[in-house]
């Protein structure tokens, strides 16, 4: 499993939107931090967006992550389970 460090991540609710979340982390031995941008109506079915925190990077390593979330649930529900935990009231 992949070594992520959280840096930032927040959530908020609305009966418009549902759930929007958003989760700033670095993966170790990477060259750049990562962005996923969720977001669910239900906080069931999950939509998500990966980019590059700060500037373009290597792409090959956003891929490498991306097949990572689509693989490893674990991973997946991780970043999900801590930017619902900063859930806004």
């Amino acid at each position: 499993m992949l070594q992520i460090f959280i840096i930032d991540a927040s959530m908020t609710h609305s009966k418009e939107d549902g759930f929007v979340g958003k989760v700033q982390f670095s993966v170790e031995g990477h060259d750049n931090e990562y962005e996923i941008a969720l977001q669910s109506k239900r906080g069931s079915d999950w939509g998500y967006g990966l980019f590059f925190l700060h500037n373009s990077g290597n792409e090959e390593q956003l891929l490498a992550l991306e097949d990572e979330l689509e693989e490893d649930d674990e991973l997946f529900d991780y970043l999900i389970q801590t930017a619902k935990s900063k859930l806004e009231a």
